[in-house]
Formats: C-alpha cells, structure tokens, sequence
C-alpha cells in the first residue's frame, strides 16, 4: 500500500519556510538574489537621509518611559544610512516578508513620532499618518515598481524548486 501527500506552496511566506526545510543553502541563494534585486529601494531609502531633521536632534537624549531612563544616541546621517537593512518576516501572523527597516534608534523615532498621538517633536517635523514613516516608506514605494517584477520571476523559481523537492 502506497501513500502519496500533495503540498501545495501558496504564498512567500510559505515558499521560504520550506525552502528552509528542504534545503537551507537554497533558502540562502534565496534570500541573496531577493536582497540584490530589492537593493535599489535599500539604495533610495539610504539616500533620503541627507541632513539632521532638527538641529537638537544630533545630541544624545533620555528616554524617561522606562526604567531606568534610556539612553539615546543623537541623530547621525552615517548611522540613519548604515541602519535601513532588508529583513525577510515569515513568521505566521507578520504583516510583509519582506522588509526594508531602520535600525538606528534615532533614525527611527525621526521616522515615526507622532504616527499615534501628536507631541512636540511632531509638531516640529513633517506630519506623518498613521502607519507611515516620512523618508523610509516614500523612498521604497517609489522604487517599488521596478523590483516587483524580477522578485516574482525568483518567487516563482523557489516556489517551483520547492514543489520539486517535495
């Protein structure tokens, strides 16, 4: 008696995570050509970051909404450039897989203050609404277009080597 299982890859998500099972040095040429297509928009995000948002802001601050209050470095262009990094999100429940984010703590509370409530370090930047950033989101969308395309090519390629393999 024979048995056969039929599994069906529907999603990145999905195609990553059984690339990881199948294979792991598949899972990381994978992800290689998925970072080096998507380098354009990594690339037009590191370029928005051209001058320190607010003068006050390339000195260090405390944070007092912990305890004990933390340390924040000030805003640095090198450091906000070196932190916009590629992360590739497959737990079940996560919004994209793949991702571009901002490392650098100051960077990133330039980024989003005042997407929830309104404060004055808002005030004094460019509004943002809510579930956007001011430099990350508009860099990336615009390059958007241009690596969708060939990302579909490699996500078809995986997914393929993954029903393959199965």
């Amino acid at each position: 008696m024979t048995t056969t299982a039929r599994i069906e890859v529907v999603g990145v998500k999905d195609t990553i995570n059984q690339l990881n099972k199948l294979d792991k040095e598949l899972a990381k040429e994978f992800k290689a050509s998925a970072t080096s297509i998507a380098q354009p928009a990594i690339n037009a995000a590191k370029n928005m970051y051209t001058k320190v948002p607010l003068s006050g802001m390339s000195r260090n601050w405390k944070s007092y909404k912990r305890t004990p209050p933390q340390n924040i470095k000030g805003f640095d262009v090198s450091r906000a450039k070196a932190g916009v990094q590629m992360k590739f999100d497959t737990r079940r429940n996560a919004i994209g897989v793949i991702l571009v984010i901002q490392k650098d703590q100051a960077a990133a509370i330039f980024e989003t203050a005042g997407r929830a409530n309104a404060n004055r370090l808002s005030n004094n930047l460019d509004p943002v609404r809510a579930g956007r950033t001011r430099l990350i989101g508009p860099a990336v969308y615009s390059a958007r277009r241009g690596i969708e395309k060939e990302l579909k090519q490699v996500i078809a390629q995986a997914s393929r080597t993954v029903q393959k393999g199965l």
